[in-house]
């Protein structure tokens, strides 16, 4: 009896080349990541791909639908032949303080799927950008794009990988494709904290609370005690970082949301206020919305010695409710 033939090629040496081309996907699938800055204050990630078949897919498809169906944003995509609910598998978005500008930041975003850069190029050069050539790789100007007073950029890294944001943070992230990547997968800036969120996380997001300037502010000794959400915004002010996490499970996603502090009492107040507030929201879906009374129970906070971590799970049903709910009130506006 003979093997099969794709067993008989592994057996015969296929194997190596089976392990370089895991490798290769997985590589693939940290490219965007490995791009990001060192020196950004906050980095999130959506895998569309694997949020697709979600409860949230309706929803976050469905805004998708909103932003390109009109105008010449359809016209571009017609052009392009770009189709974002089915070409785009992952989005990373990261922010970056500008020194001496209070409040100013820059951005990054780096989309991974399946483009075709010859007819995006195209169109964007129909539409007045100018192409540019540097040491670090070919990008594109945009006309008239501004963020904050920065040029706005793309550059078309590959038929896998786009890379969009101000000028000079697109330059940096072709220059740091050239040199093998940033530092943020090695563990330099917040990529120190990545190993925090679930390895298999379908969106999530770090945020440096020290650097970010939403995240700034004095805490008020009236955020004490009183109203929950008063006393979690203001031990809030008080947290060094924040992670969030959500995966989807079947037809479920879990959710995780972590602050680190290495003060005590910041610790017990954010604990006691994340408590404070879930009694609160259970007592509130008591009435408009009993059905979420069981889900929020379930829900979970714990203490260690460097922060607090609020855990649990949405059923699919659950997300649902709440969007149909959300899109209620939008039509009653």
């Amino acid at each position: 009896m003979h093997a099969p033939k794709t067993a008989r090629t592994i057996l015969r040496g296929g194997l190596p080349a089976l392990l370089l081309l895991t490798l290769a996907a997985a590589a693939r699938a940290d490219e965007a990541l490995s791009l990001v800055p060192s020196e950004a204050a906050s980095v999130g990630m959506v895998r569309l791909d694997e949020l697709r078949n979600s409860p949230l897919a309706a929803k976050l498809l469905a805004d998708m639908d909103r932003m390109t169906g009109d105008g010449d944003a359809a016209r571009f995509l017609e052009e392009t032949g770009l189709r974002p609910k089915e070409d785009v598998d992952t989005v990373v978005v990261a922010a970056i303080p500008r020194a001496g500008s209070r409040g100013r930041t820059a951005g990054l975003v780096l989309f991974e799927g399946r483009f075709d850069p010859v007819r995006l190029a195209g169109a964007l050069s129909g539409r007045g950008a100018s192409r540019r050539a540097s040491p670090e790789g070919e990008y594109y100007l945009l006309a008239g794009e501004h963020h904050n007073g920065d040029p706005g950029a793309i550059a078309f890294v590959s038929r896998r990988l786009i890379v969009a944001g101000s000028e000079d943070l697109v330059r940096d992230a072709l220059a740091a494709r050239r040199a093998s990547g940033s530092g943020f997968l090695r563990g330099e800036g917040l990529g120190k904290h990545f190993t925090r969120l679930p390895a298999d996380a379908s969106a999530w997001a770090l945020v440096d609370a020290v650097r970010y300037p939403i995240a700034r502010g004095a805490r008020n000794e009236s955020d004490r005690g009183g109203d929950p959400s008063r006393a979690l915004a203001g031990a809030m002010k008080s947290v060094s970082l924040f992670a969030f996490a959500a995966t989807a499970r079947e037809d479920a996603l879990e959710l995780t949301a972590i602050g680190l502090s290495d003060n005590d009492d910041t610790r017990d107040d954010l604990e006691d206020a994340l408590r404070g507030v879930i009694a609160m929201w259970r007592m509130a879906a008591q009435e408009k919305s009993p059905e979420l009374v069981s889900v929020l129970r379930r829900f979970e906070v714990d203490q260690d010695r460097e922060g607090v971590t609020v855990s649990g799970t949405l059923p699919g049903s659950m997300i649902r409710l709440l969007t149909a709910h959300r899109e209620a009130k939008r039509r009653q506006r």
